[in-house]
């Protein structure tokens, strides 16, 4: 093996070719979620009764039709965006705990590692971490 082989080396290359990383997050009640999403502001750009792909900006995941104890409860998705407060703006308002039977989302809050989040919870329980980082760290992202 060289220095430009083996394990953790990419191909080269194969970085030109990705379109985009989305995740395959569960539903413990599929209706219920698709619900809580479009009331956040995503779009549903294909629905099945096992999958469905929800669009925002040009942000998609795909919701599945899946779960398993333990799993969505220790599920994190991390969506970095250019203003944290806008979110908790929108948020406030949608009553996504009364609404949706969800834990109440986390005010923003400055994090250790030069970021500020908001914690948001989807009806399975996966957790939201909605972050802005700072101009000194956003050049490692």
């Amino acid at each position: 093996m060289t220095a430009t082989s083996g394990p953790g080396k990419s191909s080269p290359g194969l970085s030109d070719t990705i379109k985009s990383l989305r995740p395959f997050v569960p539903a413990k009640d599929f209706q219920a979620s698709k619900s809580f999403y479009r009331d956040l502001g995503f779009e549903l750009l294909h629905d099945s009764p096992d999958l469905a792909v929800l669009l925002l900006g040009a942000t998609t995941f795909l919701l599945q039709n899946f779960y398993a104890p333990g799993c969505a409860e220790n599920f994190v998705v991390q969506l970095v965006v250019t203003d944290v407060e806008a979110w908790w703006r929108k948020l406030q308002p949608l009553d996504l705990a009364s609404r949706h039977r969800v834990r109440a989302p986390v005010p923003p809050k400055p994090m250790p590692w030069n970021a500020t989040v908001l914690f948001l919870f989807d009806p399975s329980g996966v957790m939201w971490q909605i972050t802005e980082y700072t101009h000194a760290l956003a050049k490692a992202e």
